[in-house]
């Protein structure tokens, strides 16, 4: 897939199948219509094209009216958001920030300049409730009137409905929000996952519990930046982290701002996933993580951020974080793997 910042980037396909939106998640119902649009695109001979944005508009307008409770939480990075858009078969994305320029443009002006000549659209595949414009002025049937016009096709894709659940962003955070993993992944069509480069923070973790019973050299962690501020998902979770071998590594994970620490310390008060490998293997290193591409797959939350008042609270909850994914990974786990394999045979 080629990735496109701005409309006015060299490279982008002359014509297109095009869909607007935020896919935040790339959700069963976003994957659905991705589906559909290569189908379109393919019949057509043109591209495949999503156009999206970032940050995005809900987030924009709270900054604007300085009211931070109206911005949504994110469900993934813009990293996870391509990933997820490539895995569909997408030809082309092309990323627009979205600003006060955009925000004011007309609804007529925004089809004319941006999906027919930055764009050449000759197909556009929009959702049930797709807005667009200035203050949200442009509908389906104002799309649909100016397609007849200028010679593209228009289509509307209905809700997607798993056993009757309408598949939705908002409804990916507020399984997210409750912890109730399984119901997002039925949501998503796979676990929930984040994504990134291993970066490196106050290496406090291979400090804490270093003495302690079977904690070897500390709690080491992978560290991960969630780049948005209000993420969909926090608090401890049993995990999977692919990328360091050839088999996942269960660990355990904390996502969120780390309350017991300094919010001066390196990782400054920012969204982070904290992620203890429960076997660190030897051919890795001490600093084998680094830099690294991993992906981490969150299966089970454990509880919400706690709050603890000395290091030696700290390194006992996660001694006890540590232990309770140990459990999870020897009973739910691995009761469900031997369902999974049972129902496939």
């Amino acid at each position: 897939m080629k990735i496109f910042h701005g409309l006015q980037a060299s490279g982008l396909a002359p014509a297109c199948a095009l869909t607007i939106g935020n896919f935040d998640g790339v959700h069963r119902g976003h994957q659905a219509m991705l589906a559909l649009l290569a189908a379109e695109a393919r019949q057509r001979s043109v591209a495949s094209c999503v156009l999206t944005f970032e940050p995005h508009p809900r987030d924009y307008f709270a900054a604007e009216q300085r009211k931070p409770d109206l911005a949504p939480a994110r469900i993934g990075t813009l990293r996870d958001k391509l990933a997820g858009l490539a895995r569909c078969g997408v030809d082309q994305a092309v990323v627009v920030r979205f600003n006060a320029q955009l925000a004011q443009l007309p609804a007529q002006a925004f089809i004319d300049e941006v999906v027919v000549e930055a764009l050449g659209a000759r197909y556009v595949l929009v959702g049930d409730d797709f807005r667009f414009g200035a203050r949200r002025a442009g509908d389906y049937d104002m799309l649909d009137a100016a397609g007849r016009a200028a010679g593209f096709d228009v289509a509307r894709m209905l809700s997607y409905e798993v056993h009757g659940e309408r598949v939705s962003s908002t409804a990916v955070r507020e399984a997210l929000a409750a912890g109730d993993m399984d119901a997002a992944a039925r949501l998503l069509g796979r676990p929930y996952a984040i994504s990134g480069h291993v970066v490196r923070g106050r290496r406090l973790g291979r400090e804490l519990g270093a003495s302690s019973a079977g904690a070897g050299d500390g709690f080491r962690t992978l560290n991960l930046r969630f780049s948005h501020w209000k993420p969909a998902a926090s608090g401890i979770f049993a995990v999977l982290v692919h990328g360091l071998g050839a088999a996942p590594l269960q660990g355990v994970a904390n996502l969120g701002v780390r309350p017991s620490l300094d919010p001066r310390d390196v990782n400054a008060g920012r969204v982070l996933l904290e992620t203890h490998c429960l076997d660190w293997p030897a051919e890795l290193g001490a600093e084998g993580g680094y830099g690294k591409i991993i992906c981490v797959e969150l299966l089970c939350k454990l509880h919400d951020e706690l709050r603890y008042e000395s290091l030696q609270a700290l390194t006992e909850g996660i001694a006890r974080d540590r232990d309770a994914a140990r459990a999870y990974f020897a009973t739910t786990y691995l009761q469900t793997r031997r369902q999974t394999t049972r129902d496939r045979i």
